[in-house]
């Protein structure tokens, strides 16, 4: 509460220059500055020097064949995603073996959520309307940042395109259509408007449509030759997506930005492949709409003030149509909704050294029809109070975030109700004259709430479990080596790290192999390392090389018990050595970029025989890209080749991924 009185007061204090007309101010003369885009991806020094932060901007994204957030993230070092198969498979993000559950996800500055299974499913989120995918582990790259940015483990943020005019500019438009295997029609569009000197106005609207049923091998035992082609079902999709963005930029400074969006889908869900019985019939609809907003503040060099609030609308219906239970069938509705309210307050010295405060409140509730569902409603209140200090040679920050958790429930016990706080660490050094050589180091702590299902879900949850913990320390070295004669430019990155997750939550047998419950049981000990090389060369006039590798190695051993069998096993779903690779030849005639996703073997339980193994994987994509200008118009063909070696492999045991595939697009940009 009392970081909660202290930005309350200090915002009274300022309210009275925050609302004082534009005529009043002293006149600014970087009006006429390109400093509209707000752009906070420190261009001019790489985020992953300062921090550990990996970033793919627009044109990194092309390169890497993408068409969802989920099929992207793939290629950060230490990311791996659960993947169900096809677009209508659920799709979570888990970083260095910690779980989806401590990834958070924010749009555009502020945390997506889904109280009820703690997890965000990535394949709702296109890649058409966006410019950066930042993932961020330990701490980000500012402290001026909302406090629930700080709370998880790592940090997957999104942000969207904003409109960048020239000169007499007030229009951009960009049609785009998307066709391919599998019976994939998606057309998007994206508008820009420049309303007067003050405002700008973007809209963007996309929707997907695929049958999704393609085609897969099904092996009979353990030969390897045997086995018969068949074709996933029930693994159809259809969605929308529209949002519109009002971005103002004051004469005092001050700047706003506004925020509607609407998704809405439809999808099968794709089973597990049984032996002669591939079949699947649930079905799954999803309506989300959130409004948000965000405003900064300069009252001076050294203070700024930013206010962020949200109001976000789920509603979920899931539907079994073949359940052998009594009532012939599953169909359960799910509703959530949040309000959220965000303050923050920086201040920069002379000296090098800032100081942040921010306080988020969030109140979230859940319905179901669900028979004597509990109904909850969590109320958050996080505190985060941050210093940093920027030098020549040191790059240092410390947070303390501070966490209170209320739970009320209209039938039943609620949960009880939660106290922590979290204390993290960065610090970077640059120990010798050479700008492109750093140590970096950070220490962290975090937890994660245990989900709606996890508390309350009829004869599973449990109301008296306590949060999962987690201690991750990183020790990096990063460096940039000069440019060669040749032109060649070379970036590595080589992390090593310990992440400890304590009372983890299991769900566990209780009176028969068929009640189940979640109990705090887990200790899971993670060892590994990342390694990151870019490579730039430019071959010859208007010819261009570059490539990316990214290398990860863990050890994800459960820890929990000395006399279970599956101790110090590593865990379920969670490689050895994986990563991926890109590279890109840029020439007069066009742009052609191949791609691949590798991971080793996995085991599919805790306990890691023979019968439990799933196999490592490469998946290759390439694309062709070219640009033609037309008038006052921009045209870009792009055609992709998906699983190019046409591999038959399993992210997730049963649920096979698409053999080899294709994708076409046209995109019309105009002025």
């Amino acid at each position: 509460m009392w970081c909660l009185s202290v930005n309350l007061f200090l915002f009274m204090a300022v309210s009275a220059s925050a609302l004082t007309p534009a005529v009043a101010v002293e006149p600014d003369t970087l009006q006429s500055e390109p400093l509209r885009e707000v752009t906070v991806t420190g261009q001019g020094r790489p985020a992953n020097d300062r921090s550990f932060v990996q970033t793919l901007t627009v044109h990194q994204l092309q390169e890497t064949n993408s068409l969802s957030v989920s099929e992207a993230v793939k290629f950060f070092a230490g990311a791996t995603v659960k993947d169900y198969g096809g677009m209508g498979g659920m799709k979570t993000l888990s970083v260095r073996g910690m779980g989806a559950h401590h990834t958070a996800v924010a749009y555009d500055g502020i945390t997506l959520t889904d109280c009820q299974t703690g997890q965000i499913d990535l394949g709702k989120y296109s890649l058409d309307n966006v410019e950066l995918i930042s993932l961020s582990i330990g701490d980000g790259n500012t402290i001026f940042q909302p406090a629930r940015l700080n709370a998880a483990s790592g940090l997957l943020a999104i942000r969207t395109k904003q409109p960048v005019f020239d000169g007499n500019q007030c229009f951009h438009g960009m049609v785009g259509m998307k066709g391919g295997s599998f019976g994939l029609l998606s057309p998007d569009m994206l508008l820009e408007f420049r309303l007067n000197p003050l405002l700008d106005l973007s809209v963007s609207a996309e929707g997907i449509r695929t049958t999704g049923n393609y085609s897969y091998r099904l092996y009979y035992g353990d030969a390897s030759d045997a086995y018969t082609m068949e074709q996933r079902n029930n693994n159809e999709l259809t969605s929308y997506r529209f949002e519109s963005t009002l971005f103002g930029h004051f004469r005092n400074k001050g700047q706003l930005e506004v925020k509607g969006y609407y998704y809405e889908s439809s999808r099968g869900l794709p089973g597990a492949v049984i032996l002669y019985n591939p079949y699947a019939s649930q079905h799954l609809w999803d309506r989300n709409g959130f409004l948000q907003g965000r405003y900064v503040q300069s009252f001076s060099p050294r203070l700024r003030w930013m206010a962020n609030a949200k109001y976000n609308n789920s509603w979920q219906r899931y539907l079994n149509p073949d359940y052998l239970g009594s009532s012939g069938e599953e169909d359960y509705r799910y509703g959530q909704e949040e309000y959220y309210l965000s303050s923050a307050f920086l201040y920069n010295a002379d000296n090098g050294f800032s100081l942040a405060l921010a306080t988020d409140g969030a109140v979230n509730q859940m319905t179901s029809n669900l028979y004597q569902f509990s109904n909850p409603l969590r109320m958050t209140l996080l505190g985060n109070l941050s210093a940093s200090y920027d030098g020549d040679i040191i790059t240092a920050s410390a947070n303390l975030l501070g966490t209170a958790i209320n739970e009320e429930s209209l039938l039943n016990e609620p949960a009880s109700d939660v106290w922590k706080l979290s204390p993290s660490f960065n610090l970077s050094v640059r120990p010798f004259s050479q700008d492109g050589f750093k140590i970096r180091f950070f220490y962290k702590e975090s937890f994660r709430m245990p989900s709606f299902n996890d508390l309350y879900y009829s004869a599973v949850g449990n109301r008296s479990l306590k949060p999962e913990n987690s201690r991750q320390f990183d020790l990096g070295l990063t460096g940039r080596i000069p440019e060669l004669p040749t032109g060649t430019r070379i970036q590595i990155s080589l992390d090593g790290y310990h992440n400890n997750i304590s009372d983890k939550i299991m769900a566990i047998p209780t009176k028969n192999i068929f009640v189940w419950s979640m109990v705090n049981l887990g200790k899971v000990s993670i060892t590994g390392a990342d390694l990151s090389i870019d490579i730039s060369q430019p071959v010859t006039e208007g010819y261009h090389l570059m490539g990316v590798w990214n290398h990860s190695y863990q050890r994800a051993l459960d820890v929990t018990d000395p006399l279970a069998a599956e101790y110090r096993n590593q865990i379920a779903y969670a490689p050895r050595v994986f990563g991926s690779g890109r590279a890109g030849l840029e020439t007069p005639y066009g742009k052609l970029s191949w791609a691949v996703i590798y991971s080793g073997h996995r085991y599919v339980t805790g306990h890691n025989l023979a019968e439990n193994d799933l196999p490592g994987y490469a998946d290759q994509s390439l694309s062709l890209e070219k640009a033609v200008d037309i008038m006052k118009m921009k045209l870009t063909f792009r055609t992709e080749v998906l699983n190019l070696t046409n591999e038959n492999y399993e992210i997730i045991r049963n649920f096979p991924m698409p053999g080899c595939s294709w994708r076409v697009g046209l995109k019309v940009g105009f002025l």
